[in-house]
């Protein structure tokens, strides 16, 4: 399986929220919930309209099964309100334009690939490498973590991990603490 990271830099971040916004708001949206909430991208795939409606959204991990609540940050709010306007509470939030190939089915979420294909061309664009669907869910846990190393315990809570070693290595510090050990070296 290949290691992802997450955005370890903020001007990164800024830079691909107006990457994605000037191209799709659709795209913008996934990659801001994904950065502010934690969810994992076969969750935020499933969202609904109905659900992005309030300033909290709440959903039922399909991974864990895990209630996971979460806010929708202030800095989206006008312009998920905006994409959404209009849109049946029981339309996918990030509903594909094509048809699916299989089932026939139109109005279904975009597929993981798809979402993979947006994220990765925007990463390679700012230069990014391990970058997977689980960066924007690391991207989150990393900053959350940087806000304040107290939020520590919440960040294991929130991921489901049993012990801090695992969340740590999972955001990203530890190998973060091995490059600045190995750099005060002689």
């Amino acid at each position: 399986m290949k290691v992802v990271q997450p955005i370890r830099d903020e001007r990164i971040i800024d830079g691909m929220k107006y990457y994605f916004r000037s191209r799709s708001m659709r795209n913008y949206l996934f990659f801001c919930l994904g950065i502010y909430s934690g969810l994992r991208v076969s969750d935020l795939l499933t969202l609904s309209v109905r659900e992005a409606r309030h300033n909290y959204i709440s959903k039922v991990e399909q991974k864990n099964k895990n209630n996971k609540r979460f806010l929708v940050h202030p800095s989206i709010r006008e312009d998920l309100d905006a994409f959404i306007a209009g849109k049946a509470d029981d339309e996918f939030l990030f509903a594909s334009r094509q048809k699916k190939t299989i089932s026939q089915l139109k109005q279904q979420p975009i597929d993981r690939s798809t979402a993979y294909r947006f994220l990765n061309e925007a990463a390679k664009h700012f230069g990014l490498e391990e970058f997977g669907n689980h960066t924007l869910r690391k991207t989150w846990g990393y900053r959350l973590y940087h806000q304040d190393e107290r939020n520590l315990p919440l960040l294991i809570d929130a991921f489901g991990h049993s012990d801090m070693r695992v969340t740590l290595r999972y955001i990203g510090l530890t190998q973060d603490l091995l490059d600045r050990a190995t750099m005060r070296m002689r």
